[in-house]
């Protein structure tokens, strides 16, 4: 049997009378829909540089659930990985930095690469990176890898955005809810 109603009904009464589940709207729908700077698309690519992963102190996010694929990698039992090599920040944890501000596993390139943690992997497709163009020139005076290799449309930058949005949310929540 055919649904008489549109994909813009989003009632109980249509998951009712049709028997099918409700369709949601994308949470950034309306974000895909806008115009940007990078309508174009941005070219990056990694230069592996360090710039990103030196420099002043900051924070490395790192997710609950990607400790034990770094951990596995640098052959650590997962306990003694987050114990040496991170500290507790928000809902995950950070990556302790050598007083210079350095990555502890950046020296003379990443040694975590292939498995880095998605704020290194998404970088420089970030949020606060896209919200202007004015600072996405700011950054590509920093970042020798922005306007380099190959084109990334504007639907797969905001794919990258919207995939580290979950832990963004997810962050904010767990310390709102710590510190209730």
């Amino acid at each position: 049997m055919g649904c008489a109603k549109s994909d813009a009904c989003y009632g109980s009464c249509h998951q009712i009378i049709c028997q099918k589940p409700i369709i949601y709207r994308k949470p950034m729908e309306k974000l895909y829909n806008r115009s940007y700077f990078f309508d174009q698309g941005l070219h990056f690519e990694c230069q592996q540089c360090g710039v990103c992963c030196t420099g002043d102190p900051g924070i490395i996010y790192v997710d609950r659930d990607e400790v034990p694929r770094i951990a596995e990698y640098i052959c650590a039992e997962v306990s003694l990985f987050i114990e040496k090599y991170l500290y507790p920040y928000r809902a995950g944890y950070s990556i302790k930095e050598h007083s210079d501000g350095r990555c502890l596993f950046y020296d003379d390139g990443c040694s975590i690469y292939p498995v880095r943690p998605d704020q290194c992997k998404t970088y420089p497709f970030w949020f606060e990176n896209l919200r202007s163009v004015k600072k996405w020139r700011r950054l590509s005076r920093e970042c020798p890898g922005i306007g380099c290799g190959p084109l990334h449309s504007k639907d797969k930058i905001l794919k990258i955005v919207q995939s580290t949005m979950g832990a963004v949310v997810k962050s904010f929540f767990e310390t709102k809810k710590n510190i209730s």
